[in-house]
């Protein structure tokens, strides 16, 4: 822990500091998409001076990057695409037009879920797991998504007049940490680092910033069709559950607790929306049940949990879904074939059960079969980023690696592309023999981490790959030569600030910089 907390605390202090003197669009990571408007009013921002929107992307970005380097990230395609689809359908709620949010799941079975800056949403397995309907879970994503567009963090920072950006960093790298390793002891040892570092004080979310997430949270709610008494209904749950009250706020929110004066307001505000008792889709039921399998730890038989749970009674699409996983998890593909065959039949509509029998044929050695399944599947369902991915992998198994590659490009080139798909782009086209297209793609993974200096390398050792087409070499350096210039602004515009800042004016001659 002690060294995941340098790691951020230097990381997000170096991108802070170069943040401080950039402009306010990234012209090299991805266009942002425009929010659809709503009626909830604005709460106000930050000063541009402090936090502008470039900064609070590339602190996020590099959030996130440490993250997945540490391993705490759930990188799945099925659950990261669920999460995306119910966050984006929150955010699209947002007056907060120009800003685009990811989210991702940690692992860690508390019940806890947080933001950072820059629309990067975070929420634990533990914290899914926790929920009885997918309302409750998108009322944790409402809240948090309610902290971004209204510049909590970055409203704090401003309070705090003589914070300079870099501190503001490394509070927040310390709030991760907390929020990461389980309350306050974490955020004390984070705060502790951080006063090494000249910061007085953690950045607290105060009790109106809380109510102001809780309410602008539930206007998203219920913008998105979802119930709006959820949000009530999951405190008063925690509140319920001994020893866990208020666990599943973000750790830095420990000292403000849920309260029954915070449930009331929660319900009061919900009561001014028409009632809703929303369905739960069927990509919870089995992503839920998709996580319990995939976190389960060694001391929890959960082949005999599903066994239980169906010869209970409860034999519905999540619990036979998760029964045929867990099977797969203890390495008997044939029963889980069986169990998902007869679903996929019965549900053809749902790329869930299709790319689970593709994986449990192709762990039974029946490659052909596994081919077949995910062949009808991409038909199906063309360009879907699991099931594509998921086809992929098998035609890699199967020593394909062409073909796969291919199959890669072409979803690439047609729907923005996760990290973990760049990836296995490149794994693809090393597989390949492609060495050119397989440095150029470590290339893009960087940069979708924030790594642009790294991004660079990728770039000349895919320009220095042999037999290049013409058109692969144009691409490359087209390539290098943005982020080049990306770099050479950014340094340029932090000398320039950093002179300044020194009390050194622009060149006497008027040459400046």
């Amino acid at each position: 822990m002690r060294a995941l907390l340098l790691v951020l605390l230097t990381a997000l202090t170096t991108a802070a500091t170069v943040a401080s003197a950039e402009p306010v669009t990234n012209p090299v990571t991805s266009d942002l998409p425009p929010s659809v408007t709503s009626e909830l009013p604005d709460m106000g921002s930050p000063a541009a001076a402090v936090l502008s929107q470039s900064d609070e992307y590339r602190m996020g970005a590099m959030v996130t990057r440490e993250l997945r380097d540490q391993s705490a990230l759930i990188e799945d395609p099925e659950v990261s695409e669920y999460l995306q689809s119910v966050g984006a359908r929150l955010a699209a709620q947002s007056p907060d037009g120009g800003r685009s949010f990811q989210f991702f799941v940690v692992k860690d079975g508390a019940i806890n879920a947080f933001a950072v800056p820059g629309g990067f949403v975070f929420v634990n397995y533990g914290l899914v797991l926790a929920t009885s309907n997918e309302s409750e879970l998108a009322s944790v994503m409402a809240h948090e998504i309610a902290h971004v567009t209204q510049h909590h963090i970055a409203r704090q920072i401003r309070a705090q007049s003589q914070q300079s950006i870099t501190s503001a960093a490394a509070i927040l790298a310390a709030i991760l940490l907390g929020a990461i390793g389980g309350g306050g002891q974490a955020v004390e040892g984070g705060i502790a680092a951080a006063q090494g570092m000249a910061i007085q004080q953690r950045i607290n979310f105060s009790r109106d910033n809380e109510a102001e997430a809780d309410r602008v949270g539930i206007g998203y709610l219920a913008g998105a069709g979802f119930d709006t008494q959820s949000m009530g209904n999951f405190f008063e749950t925690i509140s319920r559950r001994e020893g866990l009250a208020a666990t599943y706020i973000p750790a830095m929110l420990v000292d403000h607790p849920v309260t029954s004066d915070r449930i009331a307001e929660a319900r009061a505000r919900a009561a001014q929306f028409p009632p809703r008792r929303a369905k739960d889709s069927v990509g919870y039921q089995l992503i839920r049940e998709r996580l319990r399998v995939l976190t389960a730890t060694g001391d929890v038989d959960i082949e005999k949990y599903y066994a239980r749970k169906i010869g209970m009674g409860y034999a519905d699409l999540g619990n036979r879904y998760g029964e045929a996983l867990a099977l797969m998890a203890d390495n008997k593909p044939a029963e889980a074939q069986r169990i998902l065959h007869k679903l996929a039949q019965e549900h053809e509509g749902i790329t869930l059960l299709h790319s689970a029998l593709g994986q449990a044929q192709g762990k039974g050695g029946q490659t052909n079969d596994a081919l077949a399944t995910f062949k009808h599947a991409v038909a199906l369902f063309p360009r879907n980023v699991p099931v594509t991915v998921r086809y992929a992998e098998a035609l890699m198994a199967a020593g394909d690696a062409k073909q796969a590659h291919e199959v890669l490009l072409d979803l690439f080139n047609n729907v923005p592309p996760t990290p973990d798909q760049i990836r296995l782009t490149a794994l693809a086209a090393s597989a390949a023999g492609d060495a050119g297209d397989a440095y150029f793609y470590m290339g893009e993974y960087q940069i979708a981490g924030g790594d642009l200096a790294l991004a660079a390398q990728q770039y000349q050792l895919a320009l220095a790959a042999p037999n290049l087409t013409q058109v692969q070499r144009q691409r490359f350096q087209a390539r290098l030569d943005e982020v080049r210039e990306y770099l050479a602004n950014t340094r340029m515009r932090h000398v320039v600030s950093a002179g300044q800042g020194q009390g050194q004016g622009p060149d006497p001659a008027g040459g400046g910089h």
